[in-house]
This record gives C-alpha cells, sequence and structure tokens, in this order.
C-alpha cells in the first residue's frame, strides 16, 4: 500500500484548461448582383489572357456609354449676358481689376518655392550650437612674438598710412575710377596671351573691340523701344516672312472724349486709390505690311547707307495722289498694349542694344556700338476697346469706326530741327532738362552749404 501511494504521488500532472472561441465575420453579399458583360474574345485556347494588350484591346473596344447633351455640358445661352449683344463682353470676360484677395486667403497664393518644411534658424538654442572645445591647445599658424608691435611695424620700410576720407559718390572719384578702367584695359590689350578667362582656362581672346556709344545713330526721343509681339500677326507658314523686319506700327492717338475720361479717372484715383482703380493707359496701335516680300526689300534698300541706289526713285513701287513715288503699307490688324516698362531715366540700367562693326563699311570703327532702350512694350491683339467704351460711356451706335486701310510712305532725310533733337544726346546723353536740373540741384547744394558754412564760428590759429 505504501508503495502505490508514492507512485501515486509522483504522476500528479497539472494542466491548465484552454478555449479557443471563434467568432464569425462574414461579410454580407453585395445589394446589386454582379453585370456580366458580354465582351467577344478568342477564347481560352489563344493563351492571350496574361498579356499586357489583352486588357488594353478590350478597353479599346468597349464602347463608352455617355450620353452628352446638345451643348456638351456646358451652356452656351448668351440671351441672359447683360449688355452682350451691344458689345460689351464683360460679363463673360474677367475683370481688368481683379479684387485684392482676403487676408486670409494670401498664404494660399505663396509661390511653391516656398511651400514645405519652414527653415529655422540655429541662433539662441542652445542644443543646435556648434561643438566648442575648451583646450589650452594655440594653433601654430598664428605667431605669438614677445616684440612690440610698434617695433616690428618699424621694421624695414612698412609704413602707417594716414587714413583718408574718399568719397565715392563725388564726381572726382568717379572720373578716376573709370580713367583707371580704360588705361587697365589698354594694358591688357598690349598682351591677348595673358589675358585668361576667370572660370574657364581653357578659353582663349579671339578678338577684343572697345565699347563705344553711336553718336550718329541717336534718334529725337535718344534710344530705340524694343516691341514683342503676343501672338503671330502674320499666319502661320513653314518660311519666315521677311516682311515682318520692314513693317509699321503707329500709335493711334486718343479721342477727346477718351482723354478727358482719362483724366477724370486719374484724379478720382488720386482722391480716393482704394475706391476708385487706376485709369487706362493702354496704347492702341495700327500694324501695316507691305503687299509683297520684294516691297519691304526695297524699302530696306532706303535706309542702307551702302547702298549706291539708296536715292532713287525706281525703288518706290507705288505712286501717291501727288504724283510721287511712295511704298504702300496694308492694315493687318489693329493692337493694344499689354505690359510696358522702362523710362529715359533707367535706358542705360536695364538692357542696351550691341551692334559689332569691323570697319570695312568705312563709317564706323573696329568697335562695338551699343544702343540705349527707352521701353519696353508687349503688344496683343485689340480685344477690350469696345469694353473700356462701354465702361466710360463713349458708345455711340450711329458712329462708324473710322479706320486707315493704307499708308503710303517716302523715305526724307532728315530737317535742321530732328538733327538738332537728336545732337542734344551727344552731349547729355539723359537730355538736356535732365541736365539742367541736376545742375540746378548742384548749384541749391553748393549755396545750402554756404549758408551752413557762415554760421559756424571762425577758425582759429593754431
Amino acid at each position: 500500500m505504501a508503495s502505490s501511494s508514492s507512485r501515486s504521488v509522483e504522476r500528479t500532472i497539472h494542466q491548465d484548461y484552454i478555449a479557443r472561441i471563434r467568432y464569425s465575420n462574414a461579410l454580407p453579399p453585395p445589394p446589386n448582383p454582379p453585370k456580366l458583360l458580354d465582351i467577344p474574345n478568342t477564347g481560352l485556347a489563344s493563351g492571350q489572357y496574361t498579356t499586357p494588350g489583352f486588357a488594353s484591346r478590350l478597353a479599346r473596344e468597349q464602347p463608352l456609354n455617355i450620353e452628352a447633351d446638345a451643348e456638351l455640358g456646358m451652356p452656351l445661352d448668351l440671351v441672359g449676358m447683360p449688355g452682350i449683344f451691344d458689345g460689351d463682353e464683360s460679363s463673360i470676360q474677367a475683370p481688368l481689376h481683379p479684387p485684392a484677395p482676403h487676408p486670409h486667403d494670401r498664404a494660399l497664393l505663396r509661390p511653391l518655392s516656398t511651400l514645405g518644411k519652414p527653415k529655422f534658424s540655429d541662433s539662441g538654442v542652445s542644443f543646435l550650437r556648434r561643438t566648442e572645445y575648451i583646450s589650452s591647445y594655440t594653433s601654430k599658424s598664428r605667431f605669438e612674438s614677445t616684440t612690440s608691435r610698434s617695433l616690428i611695424d618699424n621694421t624695414g620700410h612698412r609704413f602707417k598710412r594716414p587714413p583718408t576720407n574718399v568719397d565715392k559718390e563725388s564726381p572726382e572719384f568717379i572720373k578716376n575710377q573709370v580713367e583707371k578702367s580704360f588705361e587697365v584695359a589698354a594694358d591688357n590689350l598690349k598682351g591677348t596671351k595673358t589675358i585668361r578667362h576667370p572660370s574657364n582656362p581653357n578659353l582663349k581672346l579671339q578678338a577684343s573691340y572697345p565699347l563705344l556709344p553711336d553718336l550718329d545713330a541717336f534718334t529725337d526721343a535718344g534710344g530705340y523701344i524694343t516691341i514683342k509681339f503676343l501672338t503671330n500677326p502674320v499666319p502661320p507658314s513653314s518660311t519666315y516672312d521677311v516682311r515682318l523686319e520692314h513693317s509699321l506700327l503707329r500709335p493711334v492717338p486718343p479721342t477727346e472724349e477718351e482723354q478727358m475720361a482719362k483724366d477724370a479717372a486719374k484724379q478720382a484715383h488720386e482722391l480716393d486709390p482704394e475706391r476708385n482703380p487706376p485709369p487706362d493707359e493702354t496704347i492702341e496701335y495700327e500694324f501695316f505690311l507691305t503687299e509683297t516680300p520684294e516691297e519691304a526689300s526695297k524699302f530696306k534698300r532706303k535706309f542702307d547707307a551702302l547702298d549706291s541706289e539708296k536715292d532713287e526713285e525706281a525703288l518706290y513701287t507705288s505712286t501717291n495722289g501727288s504724283g510721287n513715288g511712295c511704298f504702300r503699307f496694308k492694315r493687318i490688324r489693329a493692337y493694344e498694349s499689354a505690359s510696358q516698362t522702362g523710362s529715359v531715366h533707367d535706358k542705360y540700367d536695364d538692357e542696351v542694344m550691341i551692334a559689332i562693326h569691323d570697319g570695312s563699311d568705312g563709317l564706323h570703327q573696329k568697335a562695338a556700338y551699343y544702343y540705349p532702350i527707352l521701353q519696353r512694350t508687349a503688344i496683343r491683339p485689340q480685344r477690350t476697346k469696345n469694353i473700356h467704351k462701354h465702361r466710360l460711356g463713349l458708345t455711340n451706335p450711329d458712329e462708324e469706326e473710322k479706320k486707315t486701310d493704307f499708308v503710303d510712305m517716302r523715305v526724307e532725310d532728315p530737317t535742321d530741327d530732328m538733327k538738332a533733337a537728336r545732337d542734344i544726346y551727344r552731349e547729355y546723353p539723359y537730355g538736356k532738362e535732365d541736365a539742367q536740373d541736376d545742375e540746378d540741384d548742384d548749384a541749391n547744394g553748393e549755396v545750402n552749404g554756404n549758408d551752413k558754412g557762415s554760421q559756424s564760428p571762425e577758425p582759429k590759429d593754431d
């Protein structure tokens, strides 16, 4: 009995009860039964079900069941548009002066370059400071001498120059720097082999030209105007139309009513700029071209100083009402200025035109001549004229708009008055009026300086 009881004690095994509980998560059936499409195919025997072209062919052959109305989803009924049949298209066009955005919406107008994580500066942040090592080690690159500094300065031929107070804005300093630049350029041109490009040493100087102003080519306005067409002014073609190089662009002056309306809008804007928009400064143009490229080439010969036949009457292709020869230009369409920048005061600041002459024509020496740009204008086909007239109350349906169909032009030598107006810019690059204003300012500055000096105490003899 003792032995059986001991064995029963040894065989006692404790086991935990484990129960697995599973919950059903069956999805309900779809509300609509699947729609089977009857798509013809080649069957399983072709083996094309695994190729990408099978699905592409099915998408290409399956027609799209889209029902579009007669207006393709965009109503084109213009009956409800106010003033559309009176020539006022403002109801279907964007406003000329869009309203200012709300301050809460300005963050949405930020450019793409400013988007992203903001860059925080590490100034004043203790855990972003540079690692600083505290040590008694001193760099060997710095020599600390026990000799006094005054003795070191006086050793050899080192003498301290007295500090000079140079006014870099004074005319004398500017003149000296300009003359010095010409001397440096002349020294460099004596030995062209020693001139090196600052960034690319493989480049070599082939030729050098002095940069000079073409004083004989100044216009009566003192410069030139660059005009850019925002659209193609001629029908598209595979060949370049040479007539564009010798065309006419005539500004159309505003009428008395239009000028009075602009003046009134300008005065209202100056009195209350927040409520009244600025006046429209758009300039109207008429664009003219010759009938054939041959007429354009003959018109160009009239301005060629090296052409011996430029003064011949046979170059003219038409005859005007007086019986004299002329060039006839046909009106293409009307244009208006989209943007214009520049003025007389900054005609040398932004960009200039440069023409290189090798001196073979006998009229110019070998140099690179520069020509100032007074104004840069971009023009577009005229579309907003009727809208402006309707807003200003200048529309008159009984008055027919007068247009110039043709322009007859003769090329003649400039008059003495025009030559005198051009020669002013030889001595005064920005015009005589600006030079006179500068002289008056200098005179006022000298008078004010003398007045201040008279109030100062008299100097004492040392």
